[in-house]
């Protein structure tokens, strides 16, 4: 069978995602809005869960939901909060490792886009000031 249209994950590998989630996550380590959301001292449990996420939903193996089951994003995310700031700052750090990466397009547009809208739906607290 002819794939017209190969995934993310057939584009550039699960090696592609590996970096770009480890790229993420020293970002992450360091910044004063994101890594107090962690509880952990130890990021990787936290990146290993975003990486198997990210493999299944870009086309590969179904790992993260044959573990954690539905990933159901909103769900697992509502203990935290998540203004405009924490999401401007995820996607700085998401869109700064893609570019680190130096991830190709059409992938990188499509993980672009998925990311921001992504990012936006998370959101859970407006400050009113």
């Amino acid at each position: 069978m002819t794939v017209l249209f190969p995934s993310i994950y057939e584009r550039i590998g699960e090696d592609g995602i590996e970096r770009v989630v480890a790229a993420f996550y020293r970002r992450v380590a360091t910044d004063p809005i994101l890594r107090p959301m962690y509880p952990e001292e130890d990021l990787g449990p936290a990146e290993r869960r975003l990486r198997l996420f990210l493999i299944q939903f870009f086309g590969g193996p179904t790992t993260y939901s044959d573990e954690r089951g539905h990933p159901r994003l909103r769900q697992r995310h509502s203990p935290f909060r998540i203004d405009a700031a924490a999401r401007d700052a995820w996607l700085r750090h998401m869109l700064a490792a893609l570019d680190e990466c130096a991830i190709p397009d059409p992938a990188s547009a499509a993980m672009r886009e998925y990311f921001e809208r992504m990012a936006t739906s998370l959101i859970n607290r407006i400050d009113v000031e």
